[in-house]
C-alpha cells in the first residue's frame, strides 16, 4: 500500500494489527533464540508485549524515526478510544499503542526490513 491508503486507517486499528506484528517477532526471536519449555517462552514474551516495556520502546526508537515515522507515532499516542488495563497506567498504555500504531503502519506499507531495524533496537531494551 502507498502511504495515503494506509493513512486511511484509525491509528487503533493501525495498533491492532501492528500488536500481531510486534508480537509474532518477539516469540520467533525468543525461539531462535533459545530451545525452551512453552511455560518459559511465555513468560519471557509477556514481559517484552507489555505496555510498560512497549513505553520504553517508545523512548528507544523514537531518536531514529523518520520525520513520516514520528508523525505515525504521535498519532497513535494520541488515538483515543483505548481501555487501559488495571497492570498499566494510561501514560504507558498510549505509548505502547504509539509502537503498535508503527508497526502496522510499516507492516502495510511493506517496510519489513524497517520493522526489522526498530525491534532490534527494542529487542537490546534490558528487561526488570
Amino acid at each position: 500500500m502507498d502511504t495515503r491508503e494506509v493513512n486511511q486507517y484509525s491509528p487503533l486499528t493501525l495498533a491492532f494489527l501492528g500488536d500481531s506484528v510486534y508480537e509474532q517477532l518477539v516469540r520467533e526471536r525468543l525461539v531462535l533464540d533459545a530451545n525452551m519449555p512453552v511455560g518459559k517462552l511465555h513468560l519471557n514474551a509477556v514481559k517484552r508485549v507489555c505496555a510498560n516495556y512497549q513505553s520504553k520502546a517508545f523512548d528507544a526508537i523514537s531518536p531514529v524515526l523518520t520525520e513520516e515515522e514520528m508523525l505515525i507515532l504521535k498519532r497513535g499516542r494520541n488515538a483515543t478510544g483505548n481501555t487501559v488495563p488495571k497492570s498499566s497506567n494510561p501514560v504507558e498504555y498510549r505509548r505502547a499503542t504509539a509502537v503498535e500504531c508503527l508497526f502496522g503502519y510499516l507492516y502495510l506499507k511493506g517496510e519489513k526490513e524497517r520493522i526489522q531495524e526498530l525491534f532490534n533496537i527494542i529487542w537490546d531494551i534490558s528487561i526488570k
